[in-house]
């Protein structure tokens, strides 16, 4: 420090207007310091020379040491209130009350750029010695240079010979110096006004914070102040501060502390420092959390923080969630995507990311990390549970990649990537995604490999379970090359393979296999080739004995498996359930388990159900095993709510009634157990209840069918009555020979019956609730419906009779209906056949003969249908005089 000496200063000195000071220095680096006067400030309010030693003309030379004397003016009222505004001190803006707080020395007015009117950082002097800040002075020059006037001072507005700058070192060196008397100060303050035990001003908390900021900003290297002051534990307490614009001002510090300082970063990592600040991030107030993503931005730049912040229990989820909110300001969206990125740096956070949703960071370490990165990362992917949408991002973006490690000959890799593409490949989309990307061909190479470099067992049901999802994607599997010589995974040898391989491994991965077959027999462009490849394979039996394994996933799997094939096979499965080996049994005991209703139940009752409805030997030995009698008991608690549904109920009902209606096929077996069974059980009231199960179409349909087989044996199950003997005068008197109508019986049937022992329509309200069907928007149902009613109409009934209980059931006009409006060729074939019946009553024929549409219809059948329907439609065109009867182009019908 120079040493100083102050002239003395007496009350009566000041009654003039100005008042010389003389300092005095030794030959040496200056440090310029004005000691304070002994009296009030505001007593030198006054402008009066100072003298300094000089001889060249400035007080000190450009090494900062004092020369000679000279006298300049200091403006003491500038200096006493310099601190009102007037100036700006590098951009500091403090409030006027903490100068008398803090007795601050006043700004002279030799530090202030006569330009810019702020306290210079870089003074340089042109050749009149005027000072200015160099920032400002060259670009006053450069706007006279560029505008063309001359090149003046602009203080004196006289003109200049040079631009020449002459560095003002002392003059800096002294402003540097008042600079850092005046922080220190400031900082003392600050500190008190931070520290813990002090009283808690709000304001002056406030202002302390603020200077911290405006210290930090205004030079980096002022950090290792804040350090060694320790202010930052104390900025940090202040976020516990009961003044939210306290806590907040605290944050946007600890910012501005933390920013570009490794040192204070990690020091912040101690403690609970971090946890406190994420706190703030589920604050309702968004300036606090958005303050406090930010801190937590410059935080997360610091290697350590990251993994401290990602060891705190549910942070990444709440900024996962804040880079993903719609409502958040659009700072704190940004400010907490980055803070995500620089967690990422991280493994374990990418970790946290992708288990939250936030996959990227995942995905761009299996793409672009070390091999151990790709290999932990893929091993991660295996682990999460993703969404569909997700699913295919991740194929789309990292499938490729996947299905290379795939391929290499390192284990784990393969395990890895394994893994990842079961978990993306169970959504179609995605799977279709990866058949793209040429899974295949690993996929099924490592399915068949052996010897050298073969998975084992566990991956190989991994492997499996891949492709059982893949072939559930419904791709065209006839054009994806899966090995030497073009074969597809449809190709008799590949299906071959699949068959061996699940006669020689283990039940996990033989459910899988099976699962592949399931997909495979679920499209009609595959399922084909796979019936094929099974016969030419002898594994029918094989198949069929799964029904029995012990493992529940494994039966299911086989179940399914065999009900996609039922209907392609179904006379070769029909014959190896009849077999002795039980599996009918097994079939009929799982349906009949009372434990709700299951995807395996209602398989089973599929597979049953789509073998041959006519395969009168099945039928028997299902009668022999009490299935029927099961089956109607479960249809029966269904109906009655006994039984708890859901997603597989309606399969499993309608499977169960198209079994139930199997039996009505074999009606006319010579041992009459069968119709003793729908007897005793009263199936047909059954079926007409069923005919009520609004919204499932199948089960009214197959509910019309069995009750159109019932119908057709009752004329051969009424009792007729007992004619008595004509005698003479009947073989003599023919009017004696006439058959009168007998009380009590049958009008269509002519004998007694009933519904549940000859099946007859005309009890149980069938006939109204048939024609109720004929108004069906499925088709299928109309058409059965249709040929229920038909055989009330059929020959060796009483047609005529028949006729009279359609009209009585008001069931013309439906039929007529059916009739007109264009239908499915099998349904018009029924219809003209019903009408032409109906035409032979001759009131219905009249009546329709005025009908345009009916006639129009019949013609139309008459023309374009098949050879029976153009037969039909001509006698009923007859019956209305639309065709003369002498002219029938196929003779005359009866």
């Amino acid at each position: 420090m120079t040493n100083v000496s102050q002239s003395t200063f007496y009350p009566k000195d000041f009654s003039k207007s100005e008042r010389k000071i003389s300092v005095f220095a030794s030959h040496r680096p200056f440090g310029f310091h004005l000691l304070t006067s002994p009296f009030p400030v505001s007593c030198l309010a006054l402008s009066f020379p100072v003298s300094f030693p000089t001889s060249t003309g400035q007080p000190w030379d450009n090494h900062g040491t004092i020369n000679s004397f000279q006298e300049f003016p200091l403006d003491l009222d500038f200096m006493a209130g310099s601190w009102d505004g007037r100036y700006d001190i590098g951009g500091q803006s403090d409030d006027s009350y903490l100068f008398e707080k803090l007795r601050l020395e006043p700004i002279y007015d030799a530090f202030i750029c006569p330009l810019t009117k702020k306290v210079m950082r870089d003074p340089v002097a042109l050749e009149n010695g005027r000072t200015f800040e160099r920032e400002a002075i060259e670009k006053w020059f450069r706007e006279s240079k560029e505008s063309g006037r001359k090149l003046i001072c602009p203080l004196t507005l006289n003109e200049l010979k040079s631009m020449e700058l002459n560095p003002s070192v002392g003059l800096k060196n002294t402003i540097e110096e008042w600079n850092a008397r005046n922080e220190a100060a400031q900082l003392d303050m600050a500190r008190r006004s931070l520290s813990p035990g002090s009283p808690e001003v709000e304001s002056d908390i406030l202002q302390a914070l603020k200077f911290v900021q405006q210290l930090c900003q205004k030079q980096g290297s002022n950090k290792h102040v804040i350090r060694n002051a320790e202010l930052t534990p104390m900025i940090v307490h202040m976020l516990n501060n009961s003044s939210r614009q306290v806590r907040c001002k605290a944050l946007e510090t600890l910012q501005i502390v933390v920013e570009e300082d490794i040192d204070i970063k990690e020091m912040m990592a101690e403690g609970d420092t971090v946890r406190t600040i994420i706190k703030f991030l589920s604050h309702e107030q968004s300036k606090e959390r958005e303050e406090a993503v930010s801190l937590l931005y410059e935080l997360s730049k610091s290697e350590k923080l990251c993994e401290k912040m990602g060891s705190i229990n549910g942070v990444i989820l709440i900024l996962v969630g804040m880079a993903s909110s719609k409502s958040e300001n659009i700072v704190t969206v940004e400010k907490a995507h980055k803070t995500l990125d620089n967690l990422a740096k991280c493994e374990n956070n990418v970790r946290q990311m992708a288990e939250n949703g936030r996959l990227q960071p995942l995905l761009t370490l299996l793409l672009e990390g070390s091999p151990e990165a790709k290999l932990s990362m893929a091993a991660l992917l295996g682990e999460l549970v993703l969404n569909n949408d997700v699913k295919v991002f991740v194929a789309r973006t990292a499938g490729s990649s996947l299905i290379n490690l795939l391929k290499t000959n390192n284990m784990p890799s393969r395990e890895s990537s394994l893994k990842a593409l079961n978990q993306i490949s169970s959504d179609e989309e995605s799977a279709k995604v990866l058949i793209e990307e040429g899974l295949l061909p690993p996929l099924v190479k490592d399915l068949f490999r052996v010897g050298a470099n073969q998975l084992p067992t566990r991956l190989k049901e991994v492997s499996a379970m891949i492709l059982a999802n893949v072939v559930n994607s419904g791709y065209d599997f006839h054009s994806v090359p899966v090995g030497s010589d073009n074969q597809t995974l449809v190709s008799e040898e590949i299906i071959h393979n699949l068959l061996h391989l699940i006669s020689n491994t283990g039940p996990a991965i033989e459910c899988k296999l099976l699962q592949i077959l399931v997909g495979l027999t679920s499209t009609p462009t595959t399922v084909s080739s796979v019936v094929s490849a099974i016969k030419s394979s002898g594994a029918t039996i094989s198949l069929v004995q799964f029904i029995e394994a012990s493992q529940r996933d494994l039966r299911v799997a086989s179940i399914k498996l065999l009900q996609k094939l039922s209907p392609h096979m179904g006379q070769e499965l029909a014959s190896c359930l009849c077999g002795t080996s039980g599996q009918l049994g097994s079939l009929i005991q799982v349906i009949s388990e009372n434990v709700g209703i299951t995807e395996e139940q209602a398989a089973a009752v599929g597979l049953l159900a789509d073998l041959p409805e006519r395969d009168v030997g099945l039928t028997r030995q299902m009668v022999n095993e009490g299935a029927f009698q099961l089956f109607i008991s479960r249809v029966i608690r269904i109906r009655h709510g006994e039984t708890r549904g859901g997603r597989f109920m309606t399969p499993y009902l309608e499977g169960l009634v198209k079994v139930l209606a199997r039996i009505t096929f074999a009606l006319s077996e010579e041992s009459g157990d069968v119709r003793a069974l729908c007897s005793e059980h009263n199936l047909a009231s059954l079926f007409i209840e069923l005919l009520q199960a609004n919204g499932f179409d199948n089960v009214q349909m197959v509910s019309a069918m069995a009750l159109e087989n019932l119908s057709q044996e009752s004329k051969n199950l009424t009792k007729l009555p007992e004619i008595p003997s004509l005698g003479f005068c009947g073989s003599v008197f023919p009017c004696f020979s006439k058959t009168s109508f007998i009380t009590g019986s049958c009008r269509v049937h002519g004998g007694t019956c009933s519904l549940k022992e000859s099946f007859c329509l005309l009890d149980g309200q069938a006939v109204d609730k048939l024609v109720a069907l004929l108004d069906h928007t499925n088709e299928k149902v109309i058409e059965a419906s249709l040929a229920a009613l038909s055989t009330l109409l059929d020959d060796g009934v009483n047609i005529e009779q028949g006729v009279q209980v359609l009209l009585e059931a008001e069931g013309i006009k439906p039929i007529l209906d059916v009739l007109i409006e264009k239908r499915m060729e099998s349904l018009r074939r029924r219809a003209v056949w019903a009408v032409e019946r109906l035409l032979r009553n001759d009131e219905i024929a009249l009546e329709v003969s005025g009908d345009q549409n009916a006639s129009t219809a019949l013609v139309d059948a008459f023309q374009y249908g098949d050879y029976r329907t153009r037969q039909t439609a001509e006698r009923a065109l007859k019956h209305i005089d639309k065709i003369p009867s002498f002219s029938g182009i196929f003779g005359k019908m009866g």
